[in-house]
């Protein structure tokens, strides 16, 4: 594979992967309250704190990783966070019928999410990035 065809597909991939939690973090930063509503009906310790830890990751490093700034340690934080929100979010193995389906494929996408990340954590940014231009990685 060419390197401007190996760069160009990992700034899709960044893109491709933070669509998904940039969209949804911009409407919990737009609905915070909403947000914390939803964090406190999860059971999720300091629902405040919660709220603005998912829309800083989501959102701001959501966009930080589209852009290829920092991309390797928030591609590592993410994938913690991503596993985090797997363990609360979708805790499939305490449910039964539908909604422990909905549940389970949730939980199953976010380990697949997790894997995007760390590749993503190993290959770096690519040549179209800020690291790039910064780090000249």
């Amino acid at each position: 594979m060419s390197e401007s065809l190996k760069d160009s597909t990992i700034l899709l991939s960044r893109i491709l992967l933070m669509v998904l939690f940039i969209v949804f973090g911009w409407m919990k930063l737009t609905n915070f309250g909403a947000t914390v509503t939803a964090m406190e009906g999860y059971g999720t310790p300091l629902p405040y704190l919660a709220a603005i830890i998912s829309v800083v990751v989501e959102f701001i490093f959501g966009i930080a990783i589209v852009l290829g700034a920092f991309t390797r340690p928030l591609a590592i934080i993410y994938a913690v966070y991503v596993l985090g929100t797997a363990l609360i979010g979708h805790p499939f193995w305490r449910m039964t019928g539908p909604e422990m389906l909905g549940n389970e494929i949730n939980f199953f996408k976010n380990i697949s999410i997790i894997a995007g990340l760390l590749l993503l954590s190993v290959t770096g940014a690519g040549r179209f990035s800020l690291d790039h231009k910064w780090f000249k990685q």
